[in-house]
Protein backbone atom coordinates (compact mmCIF):
# COMPACT_ATOMS: atom_id res chain seq x y z
CA UNK A 1 0.00 0.00 0.00
CA UNK A 2 1.16 3.54 -0.73
CA UNK A 3 2.13 5.48 2.39
CA UNK A 4 0.22 8.70 3.05
CA UNK A 5 1.21 11.15 5.80
CA UNK A 6 -1.74 13.06 7.28
CA UNK A 7 -0.76 16.11 9.38
CA UNK A 8 -3.87 16.94 11.40
CA UNK A 9 -4.34 17.75 15.11
CA UNK A 10 -8.12 17.22 15.27
CA UNK A 11 -8.81 13.64 16.45
CA UNK A 12 -12.28 13.64 14.91
CA UNK A 13 -10.95 14.56 11.47
CA UNK A 14 -8.15 11.98 11.91
CA UNK A 15 -10.75 9.23 12.38
CA UNK A 16 -12.74 10.47 9.37
CA UNK A 17 -9.63 10.46 7.16
CA UNK A 18 -8.48 7.05 8.37
CA UNK A 19 -11.81 5.59 7.30
CA UNK A 20 -12.11 7.47 3.99
CA UNK A 21 -8.47 6.87 2.96
CA UNK A 22 -8.50 3.17 3.71
CA UNK A 23 -6.77 2.32 0.42
CA UNK A 24 -3.53 3.81 1.76
CA UNK A 25 -1.18 3.13 4.65
CA UNK A 26 -1.98 6.29 6.64
CA UNK A 27 0.51 7.78 9.10
CA UNK A 28 -0.80 10.55 11.40
CA UNK A 29 1.08 13.50 12.89
CA UNK A 30 -0.49 16.20 15.06
CA UNK A 31 2.28 18.83 15.07
CA UNK A 32 5.31 20.03 13.12
CA UNK A 33 7.88 18.03 15.09
CA UNK A 34 5.98 14.74 14.70
CA UNK A 35 5.33 15.50 11.04
CA UNK A 36 9.02 16.01 10.22
CA UNK A 37 9.95 12.87 12.16
CA UNK A 38 7.34 10.85 10.23
CA UNK A 39 8.57 12.35 6.96
CA UNK A 40 12.14 11.25 7.68
CA UNK A 41 11.11 7.78 8.83
CA UNK A 42 8.46 6.79 6.29
CA UNK A 43 9.42 8.98 3.28
CA UNK A 44 5.81 9.32 2.04
CA UNK A 45 5.31 10.48 -1.53
CA UNK A 46 2.07 12.32 -0.66
CA UNK A 47 1.18 14.41 2.42
CA UNK A 48 -2.04 16.13 3.48
CA UNK A 49 -1.37 19.17 5.68
CA UNK A 50 -3.84 21.13 7.80
CA UNK A 51 -2.41 24.64 8.07
CA UNK A 52 -3.99 25.22 11.50
CA UNK A 53 -1.51 23.35 13.72
CA UNK A 54 -0.60 23.86 17.39
CA UNK A 55 0.69 25.97 19.00
CA UNK A 56 -1.07 28.38 16.59
CA UNK A 57 -4.20 26.47 15.48
CA UNK A 58 -6.19 29.59 14.63
CA UNK A 59 -3.63 30.87 12.12
CA UNK A 60 -1.57 29.31 9.35
CA UNK A 61 1.93 30.25 10.52
CA UNK A 62 2.81 26.84 11.96
CA UNK A 63 1.35 24.99 8.97
CA UNK A 64 3.25 27.13 6.47
CA UNK A 65 6.47 26.62 8.44
CA UNK A 66 5.86 22.86 8.35
CA UNK A 67 5.34 23.04 4.58
CA UNK A 68 8.63 24.91 4.13
CA UNK A 69 10.53 22.27 6.09
CA UNK A 70 8.93 19.45 4.09
CA UNK A 71 9.85 21.10 0.79
CA UNK A 72 13.42 21.68 1.98
CA UNK A 73 13.85 18.04 3.04
CA UNK A 74 11.93 16.39 0.19
CA UNK A 75 11.16 18.71 -2.76
CA UNK A 76 9.48 15.95 -4.79
CA UNK A 77 6.86 15.21 -2.09
CA UNK A 78 3.32 16.14 -3.13
CA UNK A 79 1.77 18.19 -0.31
CA UNK A 80 -2.00 18.73 -0.38
CA UNK A 81 -2.82 21.67 1.88
CA UNK A 82 -6.18 21.66 3.71
CA UNK A 83 -7.43 25.13 4.58
CA UNK A 84 -10.48 26.82 6.04
CA UNK A 85 -13.43 27.61 3.79
CA UNK A 86 -12.51 31.31 3.48
CA UNK A 87 -8.73 31.02 3.69
CA UNK A 88 -7.84 31.47 0.03
CA UNK A 89 -4.89 33.80 0.76
CA UNK A 90 -2.99 31.19 2.79
CA UNK A 91 -3.82 28.51 0.23
CA UNK A 92 -2.14 30.61 -2.46
CA UNK A 93 0.85 31.20 -0.17
CA UNK A 94 1.15 27.43 0.25
CA UNK A 95 1.12 26.88 -3.51
CA UNK A 96 3.85 29.50 -3.90
CA UNK A 97 5.94 27.65 -1.31
CA UNK A 98 5.69 24.43 -3.31
CA UNK A 99 2.44 22.73 -2.27
CA UNK A 100 1.06 20.40 -4.94
CA UNK A 101 -2.62 21.29 -4.39
CA UNK A 102 -5.03 22.64 -1.79
CA UNK A 103 -8.48 21.60 -0.58
CA UNK A 104 -10.92 23.71 1.43
CA UNK A 105 -12.96 22.39 4.36
CA UNK A 106 -15.46 20.89 5.02
CA UNK A 107 -13.86 17.64 3.88
CA UNK A 108 -15.66 15.58 1.24
CA UNK A 109 -14.10 12.11 1.34
CA UNK A 110 -14.74 11.34 -2.34
CA UNK A 111 -13.16 14.58 -3.59
CA UNK A 112 -10.16 14.26 -1.28
CA UNK A 113 -9.63 10.66 -2.45
CA UNK A 114 -9.49 11.83 -6.06
CA UNK A 115 -6.94 14.55 -5.23
CA UNK A 116 -4.76 12.10 -3.27
CA UNK A 117 -4.97 9.45 -6.01
CA UNK A 118 -3.89 11.97 -8.67
CA UNK A 119 -0.94 13.00 -6.50
CA UNK A 120 0.21 9.38 -6.18
CA UNK A 121 -0.16 8.81 -9.93
CA UNK A 122 1.95 11.89 -10.59
CA UNK A 123 4.71 10.75 -8.23
CA UNK A 124 4.83 7.34 -9.92
CA UNK A 125 5.04 8.89 -13.39
CA UNK A 126 7.82 11.22 -12.24
CA UNK A 127 9.72 8.26 -10.77
CA UNK A 128 9.39 6.32 -14.03
CA UNK A 129 10.56 9.37 -15.98
CA UNK A 130 13.62 9.73 -13.76
CA UNK A 131 14.47 6.06 -14.22
CA UNK A 132 14.09 6.36 -17.98
CA UNK A 133 16.20 9.50 -17.99
CA UNK A 134 18.96 7.92 -15.93
CA UNK A 135 18.94 4.80 -18.09
CA UNK A 136 19.05 6.85 -21.28
CA UNK A 137 21.76 9.14 -19.98
CA UNK A 138 23.89 6.20 -18.79
CA UNK A 139 23.72 4.34 -22.08
CA UNK A 140 23.59 7.05 -24.71
CA UNK A 141 24.30 10.46 -23.22
CA UNK A 142 20.91 11.83 -24.30
CA UNK A 143 17.35 11.77 -23.00
CA UNK A 144 14.25 10.45 -24.75
CA UNK A 145 11.61 7.76 -24.81
CA UNK A 146 9.58 8.49 -27.96
CA UNK A 147 9.66 5.85 -30.74
CA UNK A 148 11.88 7.97 -33.01
CA UNK A 149 14.50 8.45 -30.31
CA UNK A 150 14.37 4.78 -29.33
CA UNK A 151 15.07 3.96 -32.99
CA UNK A 152 18.02 6.35 -32.92
CA UNK A 153 19.28 4.63 -29.74
CA UNK A 154 19.27 1.25 -31.44
CA UNK A 155 21.11 2.69 -34.44
CA UNK A 156 23.77 4.24 -32.17
CA UNK A 157 24.35 0.91 -30.42
CA UNK A 158 24.85 -0.92 -33.71
CA UNK A 159 26.95 1.77 -35.39
CA UNK A 160 29.26 2.19 -32.38
CA UNK A 161 30.70 -1.31 -32.71
CA UNK A 162 31.66 -0.77 -36.38
CA UNK A 163 34.04 1.47 -38.33
CA UNK A 164 31.34 2.66 -40.71
CA UNK A 165 31.21 6.37 -41.61
CA UNK A 166 28.08 8.00 -40.20
CA UNK A 167 26.14 11.08 -41.30
CA UNK A 168 23.77 12.66 -38.76
CA UNK A 169 21.03 14.83 -40.23
CA UNK A 170 18.86 17.19 -38.22
CA UNK A 171 17.86 20.77 -37.57
CA UNK A 172 20.10 23.11 -35.61
CA UNK A 173 19.84 22.51 -31.88
CA UNK A 174 18.64 18.88 -32.03
CA UNK A 175 21.78 17.50 -30.38
CA UNK A 176 23.76 16.10 -33.30
CA UNK A 177 27.07 16.38 -31.44
CA UNK A 178 25.54 14.56 -28.47
CA UNK A 179 24.71 11.69 -30.81
CA UNK A 180 28.23 11.72 -32.22
CA UNK A 181 29.70 11.54 -28.70
CA UNK A 182 27.33 8.68 -27.86
CA UNK A 183 28.65 6.73 -30.85
CA UNK A 184 32.23 7.39 -29.73
CA UNK A 185 31.59 6.57 -26.06
CA UNK A 186 30.11 3.18 -26.93
CA UNK A 187 32.77 2.29 -29.49
CA UNK A 188 36.06 0.40 -28.97
CA UNK A 189 37.73 3.82 -29.43
CA UNK A 190 36.09 5.29 -26.31
CA UNK A 191 39.45 5.74 -24.51
CA UNK A 192 40.96 7.60 -27.48
CA UNK A 193 40.32 11.28 -28.39
CA UNK A 194 36.98 12.61 -29.62
CA UNK A 195 37.80 15.66 -31.76
CA UNK A 196 34.97 17.90 -32.96
CA UNK A 197 35.32 20.71 -35.47
CA UNK A 198 32.55 22.97 -36.74
CA UNK A 199 33.12 23.57 -40.45
CA UNK A 200 30.77 26.59 -40.42
CA UNK A 201 32.49 28.46 -37.58
CA UNK A 202 36.01 28.68 -39.06
CA UNK A 203 36.85 31.06 -41.94
CA UNK A 204 37.44 29.31 -45.24
CA UNK A 205 41.12 30.32 -45.51
CA UNK A 206 41.85 28.88 -42.04
CA UNK A 207 39.82 25.67 -42.17
CA UNK A 208 42.35 23.68 -44.19
CA UNK A 209 45.23 24.38 -41.81
CA UNK A 210 42.92 23.77 -38.82
CA UNK A 211 42.04 20.32 -40.16
CA UNK A 212 45.36 19.19 -41.66
CA UNK A 213 47.89 21.25 -39.72
CA UNK A 214 50.79 23.10 -41.33
CA UNK A 215 54.55 23.04 -41.61
CA UNK A 216 56.81 25.81 -40.39
CA UNK A 217 57.05 28.52 -43.02
CA UNK A 218 54.03 27.28 -45.02
CA UNK A 219 52.54 30.81 -44.96
CA UNK A 220 53.04 34.15 -43.26
CA UNK A 221 52.77 33.65 -39.50
CA UNK A 222 53.53 29.90 -39.60
CA UNK A 223 56.42 30.14 -37.14
CA UNK A 224 56.33 26.46 -36.15
CA UNK A 225 54.96 23.13 -37.34
CA UNK A 226 51.43 22.66 -36.00
CA UNK A 227 49.40 19.43 -35.83
CA UNK A 228 45.85 19.64 -37.20
CA UNK A 229 42.59 18.33 -35.75
CA UNK A 230 42.69 15.18 -37.88
CA UNK A 231 46.07 14.14 -36.47
CA UNK A 232 44.88 14.92 -32.94
CA UNK A 233 42.01 12.47 -33.50
CA UNK A 234 44.37 9.61 -34.47
CA UNK A 235 43.07 6.40 -32.90
CA UNK A 236 39.78 8.04 -31.93
CA UNK A 237 36.80 9.72 -33.56
CA UNK A 238 36.72 12.81 -35.78
CA UNK A 239 33.41 14.67 -35.78
CA UNK A 240 32.92 17.06 -38.71
CA UNK A 241 29.96 19.20 -37.68
CA UNK A 242 28.08 21.17 -40.34
CA UNK A 243 29.98 19.45 -43.14
CA UNK A 244 27.49 20.97 -45.56
CA UNK A 245 29.21 24.33 -44.97
CA UNK A 246 32.65 23.01 -45.93
CA UNK A 247 34.13 25.00 -48.86
CA UNK A 248 33.82 23.16 -52.17
CA UNK A 249 37.56 23.53 -52.86
CA UNK A 250 38.40 21.71 -49.61
CA UNK A 251 35.99 18.83 -50.15
CA UNK A 252 38.33 17.06 -52.60
CA UNK A 253 41.15 16.99 -50.05
CA UNK A 254 38.80 15.65 -47.35
CA UNK A 255 37.59 12.97 -49.78
CA UNK A 256 41.18 11.83 -50.42
CA UNK A 257 41.84 11.62 -46.69
CA UNK A 258 38.67 9.55 -46.13
CA UNK A 259 39.61 7.15 -48.92
CA UNK A 260 43.35 6.80 -48.30
CA UNK A 261 43.50 7.47 -44.52
CA UNK A 262 46.53 9.71 -45.08
CA UNK A 263 46.97 13.48 -44.88
CA UNK A 264 49.54 16.08 -45.89
CA UNK A 265 50.01 19.16 -43.75
CA UNK A 266 49.73 22.53 -45.48
CA UNK A 267 53.14 23.26 -46.96
CA UNK A 268 54.29 19.66 -46.43
CA UNK A 269 55.18 16.84 -48.81
CA UNK A 270 55.08 13.86 -46.45
CA UNK A 271 52.02 11.59 -46.28
CA UNK A 272 50.98 10.96 -42.68
CA UNK A 273 48.79 7.89 -41.97
CA UNK A 274 45.84 8.60 -39.67
CA UNK A 275 43.41 6.06 -38.23
CA UNK A 276 40.11 7.70 -37.24
CA UNK A 277 36.42 6.88 -37.12
CA UNK A 278 34.42 9.48 -39.08
CA UNK A 279 31.12 10.96 -37.93
CA UNK A 280 29.66 13.95 -39.80
CA UNK A 281 26.59 16.10 -39.26
CA UNK A 282 24.67 18.84 -41.03
CA UNK A 283 21.37 20.71 -41.01
CA UNK A 284 21.71 21.38 -44.74
CA UNK A 285 19.85 19.55 -47.52
CA UNK A 286 22.83 17.76 -49.08
CA UNK A 287 20.70 16.26 -51.86
CA UNK A 288 19.78 19.75 -53.06
CA UNK A 289 23.37 20.94 -52.62
CA UNK A 290 24.60 18.10 -54.83
CA UNK A 291 22.06 19.11 -57.47
CA UNK A 292 23.35 22.70 -57.21
CA UNK A 293 26.97 21.47 -57.48
CA UNK A 294 27.88 23.00 -54.10
CA UNK A 295 28.56 19.63 -52.44
CA UNK A 296 30.49 16.79 -54.03
CA UNK A 297 28.45 13.69 -54.75
CA UNK A 298 31.41 11.35 -54.19
CA UNK A 299 32.05 12.93 -50.77
CA UNK A 300 28.39 12.55 -49.82
CA UNK A 301 28.42 8.80 -50.51
CA UNK A 302 31.73 8.46 -48.65
CA UNK A 303 30.54 10.11 -45.43
CA UNK A 304 27.00 8.67 -45.49
CA UNK A 305 27.63 4.93 -45.42
CA UNK A 306 24.85 5.04 -42.84
CA UNK A 307 22.59 7.99 -42.03
CA UNK A 308 20.83 8.88 -38.78
CA UNK A 309 17.82 11.20 -38.91
CA UNK A 310 17.76 13.11 -35.62
CA UNK A 311 14.12 14.25 -35.10
CA UNK A 312 13.25 17.85 -34.19
CA UNK A 313 11.93 18.46 -30.69
CA UNK A 314 8.38 19.23 -31.89
CA UNK A 315 8.10 15.61 -33.15
CA UNK A 316 9.21 14.01 -29.88
CA UNK A 317 5.95 14.23 -27.91
CA UNK A 318 6.33 13.73 -24.15
CA UNK A 319 10.12 13.84 -24.44
CA UNK A 320 9.69 17.61 -24.16
CA UNK A 321 8.54 17.21 -20.56
CA UNK A 322 11.37 14.77 -19.76
CA UNK A 323 13.93 17.18 -21.15
CA UNK A 324 12.34 20.19 -19.42
CA UNK A 325 12.53 18.47 -16.02
CA UNK A 326 16.12 17.46 -16.63
CA UNK A 327 17.11 21.01 -17.65
CA UNK A 328 15.26 22.38 -14.60
CA UNK A 329 17.36 20.09 -12.39
CA UNK A 330 20.52 21.46 -14.04
CA UNK A 331 19.25 25.06 -13.81
CA UNK A 332 18.55 24.66 -10.07
CA UNK A 333 22.17 23.63 -9.56
CA UNK A 334 23.58 26.42 -11.71
CA UNK A 335 21.41 29.24 -10.32
CA UNK A 336 21.16 28.06 -6.70
CA UNK A 337 17.35 28.01 -7.00
CA UNK A 338 14.99 25.36 -5.67
CA UNK A 339 12.19 25.32 -8.25
CA UNK A 340 9.97 22.26 -7.77
CA UNK A 341 8.43 21.89 -11.22
CA UNK A 342 5.95 23.31 -13.72
CA UNK A 343 2.34 24.43 -13.49
CA UNK A 344 -0.19 22.70 -15.77
CA UNK A 345 -0.35 25.80 -17.99
CA UNK A 346 3.43 25.70 -18.34
CA UNK A 347 3.40 22.02 -19.29
CA UNK A 348 0.78 22.66 -21.96
CA UNK A 349 2.76 25.62 -23.28
CA UNK A 350 5.90 23.45 -23.49
CA UNK A 351 4.04 20.72 -25.39
CA UNK A 352 2.40 23.06 -27.90
CA UNK A 353 5.33 25.34 -28.69
CA UNK A 354 6.93 24.58 -32.08
CA UNK A 355 10.54 24.87 -30.78
CA UNK A 356 12.29 26.24 -33.88
CA UNK A 357 15.55 26.21 -31.89
CA UNK A 358 14.90 22.66 -30.67
CA UNK A 359 16.68 21.36 -27.55
CA UNK A 360 19.04 24.33 -27.37
CA UNK A 361 16.05 26.69 -27.25
CA UNK A 362 14.31 24.56 -24.61
CA UNK A 363 17.39 24.53 -22.38
CA UNK A 364 17.74 28.32 -22.60
CA UNK A 365 14.03 28.88 -21.87
CA UNK A 366 14.09 26.62 -18.81
CA UNK A 367 17.21 28.29 -17.41
CA UNK A 368 15.79 31.80 -17.82
CA UNK A 369 12.42 30.70 -16.38
CA UNK A 370 14.14 29.20 -13.33
CA UNK A 371 15.83 32.56 -12.73
CA UNK A 372 12.68 34.64 -13.27
CA UNK A 373 10.13 32.46 -11.42
CA UNK A 374 8.68 34.16 -8.32
CA UNK A 375 7.31 31.00 -6.72
CA UNK A 376 8.34 27.37 -6.46
CA UNK A 377 6.69 26.41 -9.76
CA UNK A 378 7.51 27.65 -13.26
CA UNK A 379 4.42 29.16 -14.89
CA UNK A 380 3.55 29.74 -18.55
CA UNK A 381 4.37 33.43 -18.02
CA UNK A 382 7.86 32.56 -16.72
CA UNK A 383 8.61 30.57 -19.89
CA UNK A 384 7.90 33.62 -22.09
CA UNK A 385 6.89 31.45 -25.06
CA UNK A 386 4.84 32.63 -27.99
CA UNK A 387 1.12 32.45 -27.02
CA UNK A 388 -0.84 29.41 -28.18
CA UNK A 389 -4.43 29.68 -29.36
CA UNK A 390 -6.46 28.23 -26.50
CA UNK A 391 -8.84 26.59 -28.95
CA UNK A 392 -5.98 24.53 -30.35
CA UNK A 393 -4.74 23.27 -26.98
CA UNK A 394 -5.35 19.69 -26.07
CA UNK A 395 -6.12 18.92 -22.46
CA UNK A 396 -3.49 16.78 -20.81
CA UNK A 397 -4.85 13.45 -19.61
CA UNK A 398 -5.37 13.46 -15.85
CA UNK A 399 -5.09 9.73 -15.27
CA UNK A 400 -3.83 6.52 -16.80
CA UNK A 401 -7.34 5.36 -17.71
CA UNK A 402 -7.71 8.18 -20.23
CA UNK A 403 -4.27 7.49 -21.67
CA UNK A 404 -5.01 3.77 -21.97
CA UNK A 405 -8.39 4.31 -23.63
CA UNK A 406 -6.94 6.75 -26.18
CA UNK A 407 -4.13 4.31 -26.99
CA UNK A 408 -6.53 1.37 -27.35
CA UNK A 409 -8.83 3.30 -29.68
CA UNK A 410 -5.92 4.36 -31.85
CA UNK A 411 -4.52 0.80 -31.99
CA UNK A 412 -7.93 -0.64 -32.96
CA UNK A 413 -8.36 1.92 -35.76
CA UNK A 414 -4.90 1.20 -37.09
CA UNK A 415 -5.32 -2.59 -36.96
CA UNK A 416 -8.68 -2.47 -38.77
CA UNK A 417 -7.21 -0.19 -41.44
CA UNK A 418 -4.27 -2.55 -42.00
CA UNK A 419 -6.55 -5.59 -42.16
CA UNK A 420 -9.16 -3.95 -44.40
CA UNK A 421 -11.75 -4.11 -41.58
CA UNK A 422 -11.46 -7.90 -41.19
CA UNK A 423 -12.21 -8.64 -37.54
CA UNK A 424 -10.39 -11.99 -37.36
CA UNK A 425 -7.17 -10.59 -38.86
CA UNK A 426 -7.33 -7.41 -36.76
CA UNK A 427 -7.83 -9.38 -33.54
CA UNK A 428 -4.81 -11.56 -34.38
CA UNK A 429 -2.75 -8.47 -35.10
CA UNK A 430 -3.77 -6.94 -31.76
CA UNK A 431 -3.15 -10.21 -29.89
CA UNK A 432 -6.74 -10.52 -28.59
CA UNK A 433 -9.76 -12.71 -29.34
CA UNK A 434 -12.57 -11.75 -31.70
CA UNK A 435 -15.13 -11.40 -28.86
CA UNK A 436 -12.72 -9.09 -27.03
CA UNK A 437 -12.33 -6.90 -30.12
CA UNK A 438 -16.13 -6.74 -30.56
CA UNK A 439 -16.44 -5.78 -26.88
CA UNK A 440 -13.88 -3.00 -27.31
CA UNK A 441 -15.72 -1.69 -30.37
CA UNK A 442 -18.88 -1.49 -28.28
CA UNK A 443 -17.05 0.01 -25.30
CA UNK A 444 -15.61 2.87 -27.33
CA UNK A 445 -18.78 3.37 -29.45
CA UNK A 446 -16.87 2.40 -32.60
CA UNK A 447 -19.27 -0.27 -33.86
CA UNK A 448 -21.25 2.10 -36.08
CA UNK A 449 -18.03 3.42 -37.57
CA UNK A 450 -16.88 -0.16 -38.23
CA UNK A 451 -20.18 -1.08 -39.91
CA UNK A 452 -20.18 2.07 -42.03
CA UNK A 453 -16.66 1.31 -43.22
CA UNK A 454 -17.71 -2.26 -44.10
CA UNK A 455 -20.60 -0.94 -46.18
CA UNK A 456 -18.28 1.50 -47.93
CA UNK A 457 -15.84 -1.32 -48.74
CA UNK A 458 -18.68 -3.48 -50.09
CA UNK A 459 -19.73 -0.72 -52.49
Amino acid sequence: MDTLLVIEDDLGIQKQLKWSLADYHVIFAANRQDAISALRRHEPHVVTLDLGLPPDPTNASEGLQTLQEIMALSPSTKVIVITGNDDKENALKAIALGAHDFYQKPIDSDILNVIVERAFILTKLEKENIQLRQSSMDNHGFIGNCPKIQHVCRMVERIAATEISTLILGESGTGKEVLARAIHNQSPRRDAPFIAINCASIPEHLLESELFGFEKGAFTGAHKTTIGKIEFANGGTLFLDEIGDMPYTLQAKILRFLQEKVIERVGGRTEIPVDVKIVCATHQNLQQMMADKSFREDLFFRVSEITIENPPLRERGSDIILLAKYFLHIANQQTQRNINGFTEDALQALCHHQWPGNIRELQNKIKSAAIMADGKMISELDLALMPVDSASKETLALNLRQVREAAEKQAIKQALAICNNTISQASNLLGITRPTLYALLEKYSMMNEYKAQNESNAE
